[in-house]
């Protein structure tokens, strides 16, 4: 168990200047609805779809999305539990469209794009999966392609807490560090070389 005076989040909004913003949930099953869904609702969209729409679950054998209302992967109806592969289309209800990504060949962290004009509550322009590590930097691997950063910014979890590494140094609320820090905060700001990351609790 980690140190219950860190913060241990089961979701967080990441900004990144010159890039967009984020949505990352941590939990192994996430839940996709309405923005007016509540707290139970952890991907909050809006658009024309159920409070409770679907759920997403990782395992070991990968990304299994369980319908609950009217429900697409890649064109077909689904009525039960589909596992979903890199590149799977999602659709919910009768316009919200979303595109499963995997990125990283040696990474659980998923990522869903949206794929018509819906977006998150607040607004961010993907959510990012993340199961152990979430990675920033230009190659097309990366779980957020940051195209300024040539080496990778990782975010990854100990204990229940959020830390982050890089090759270099790091800066979190104008304290430098060299190649990793944490446990990090709720509201934090971190830069590194060519990347300004603003971290908030959700």
């Amino acid at each position: 168990m980690g140190d219950p005076s860190y913060w241990q989040p089961e979701r967080f909004l990441l900004w990144i200047d010159g890039v967009g913003g984020y949505l990352i949930c941590l939990k192994d099953t996430i839940s996709l609805g309405h923005a007016s869904g509540g707290p139970e609702v952890d991907v909050p969209i809006l658009a024309a779809i159920s409070h409770a729409h679907a759920r997403i679950c990782r395992d070991g054998e990968g990304y299994l999305l369980e319908p609950i209302q009217q429900v697409w992967v890649d064109g077909r109806q689904v009525q039960k539990g589909t596992w979903l592969r890199d590149g799977s289309r999602i659709q919910l209800g009768l316009s919200l469209h979303l595109k499963f990504r995997v990125p990283h060949p040696f990474s659980a962290t998923a990522r869903l794009e949206f794929l018509s004009s819906h977006r998150t509550e607040p607004r961010t322009d993907a959510v990012v999966l993340m199961a152990e590590t979430c990675l920033l930097g230009r190659q097309s691997n990366c779980h957020i392609v940051c195209p300024q950063r040539e080496k990778p910014v990782v975010f990854f979890r100990y204990q229940g807490a959020l830390y982050c590494r890089t090759e270099g140094w790091l800066e979190v609320e104008g304290k430098t560090y060299q190649e990793r820090t944490g446990p990090l905060s709720a509201n934090s700001r971190l830069r590194a070389d060519h990347l300004c990351l603003g971290i908030e609790a959700f």
